[in-house]
């Protein structure tokens, strides 16, 4: 509790700048990385963050010092660079972009690896700590970072807001752009350039190796929430920051632990969390959407064999014992059972003992799955030409699917049968 307290006072002044720092890295990255991720381009990202490093080398080879504006300069320069490299590589052969990105980032980043080498060999001393960028140092931020990040990251939310249209625009639906007359390929060059600039910044923080996840998963994670774009910005922003503020907390709090790594394991960690709970795209909510609505499935089935046990005697409501609905539809006794009583439940069927029968609400729900059933197998047989003896699998499909506005175009389409395939009449006579 007392590491909670010194914390959040923001007394240290070392804690000031690496928690504002972090905050402001991750922020604003997740805000540009988001178009990178609505772009299908995530490892875009990737190859940027690895081909900064030869330029950060460079920087501090050319300067012979680690003077925060030559590699800052260095590392855009490359990071820039590469990018053009890829859209190169991929304009002008038959080499796809991923695999492009693929080469750019391994070719830049062994490159960058040998410089790093070639300085670490020089005696230079001023090269001591050069080596962070590989995997961040957050707790080496000071003032003069800070003002730098504030900088960037309002020069990012300003340039984000200005175009956020076009940037929209260009991510969703290229050719449309290019067709109002905007200057797409100008619009691809500033969204570039802020990427390279959020990574060049947030590498110091975060390192070449880690920087990718803070420009993505942020995006990710906010995609599972939200269906807005505009929203989306804000839930990414919002998840940076908060990865920012646990990661530096942390970080903190067991002093051994480098503050980059954990802001990566803190967005990972949202960002499984959301994979599994989001109420619409997460896996447990598909999984119970799915076991609903196989339910629904199987108690359709149930009163359909209800209904077509009572076209055999021309009485729907007569009552029958679980062996006789079992004989007319194979249907697990256990889950049979499951089905009457949610039926029961429901108002679709009765029950005498041991006997089940269907409600007049029952009657009606079952005519329908029959009806659209045997349309279904009618259009197959007289528009597409499908045998007889081939449509009936199709057709106990399609039966739980169909809307009611489509099934009145079925029947405007077959104009309103009463015979069927196999000779079955109108559930409705």
């Amino acid at each position: 509790m007392s590491n909670f307290t010194e914390f959040f006072s923001f007394a240290d002044p070392n804690v000031r700048y690496v928690t504002l720092g972090s905050i402001l890295i991750t922020a604003s990255s997740a805000l540009v990385g988001s178009f990178t991720f609505l772009n299908k381009k995530s490892l875009l990202g990737d190859a940027i963050a690895h081909a900064v490093l030869p330029g950060i080398c460079l920087g501090f080879m050319l300067s012979g010092t680690k003077n925060p504006f030559y590699l800052i300069l260095g590392a855009f320069i490359t990071g820039w660079l590469s990018l053009q490299v890829v859209q190169v590589v991929t304009t002008r052969s038959r080499i796809k972009e991923d695999t492009a990105i693929g080469m750019v980032l391994s070719v830049f980043f062994g490159i960058g690896i040998l410089l790093l080498t070639v300085i670490q060999k020089s005696g230079n001393a001023n090269q001591a700590g050069l080596d962070h960028f590989l995997f961040g140092k957050a707790a080496a931020l000071v003032g003069n970072d800070l003002i730098v990040f504030s900088v960037v990251a309002i020069i990012l939310i300003v340039m984000t807001i200005l175009f956020l249209k076009e940037f929209e625009l260009v991510v969703f639906d290229r050719n449309y752009a290019l067709s109002l007359g905007l200057p797409v390929k100008r619009i691809e060059l500033l969204m570039t350039s802020m990427i390279v600039l959020a990574v060049v910044i947030g590498i110091q923080a975060v390192g070449v190796v880690l920087m990718a996840a803070v420009l993505i998963t942020p995006a990710a994670v906010a995609r599972f929430w939200t269906t807005s774009i505009r929203a989306m910005l804000i839930v990414a922003a919002s998840v940076g920051a908060f990865s920012g503020l646990a990661g530096a907390y942390i970080s903190y709090t067991a002093p051994s632990m480098p503050t980059g790594p954990w802001i990566v394991i803190v967005v990972s960690t949202l960002a499984l969390l959301s994979f599994f709970l989001a109420p619409r795209k997460g896996i447990l909510n598909r999984h119970f959407k799915q076991k609903r609505f196989q339910r629904t499935i199987q108690d359709e089935n149930v009163l359909k064999a209800l209904y077509q046990l009572g076209e055999e005697n021309k009485n729907f409501y007569l009552q029958r014992y679980i062996d006789e609905i079992i004989r007319k539809r194979k249907l697990h006794p256990q889950r049979l059972m499951a089905s009457l009583h949610r039926l029961f439940a429901q108002g679709y069927v009765e029950r005498s003992g041991k006997l089940w029968g269907l409600t007049e609400e029952g009657k009606t729900r079952a005519q329908r799955i029959v009806k659209i059933h045997r349309l279904w197998e009618l259009y197959l047989t007289t528009h597409v030409n499908i045998a007889p003896d081939h449509v009936h699998e199709d057709a106990e499909t399609i039966e739980h699917f169909l809307t009611p506005e489509l099934e009145a175009d079925l029947e405007r389409i077959l104009n309103y049968p009463t015979v069927y395939p196999h000779k079955t009449q109108s559930p409705y006579g």
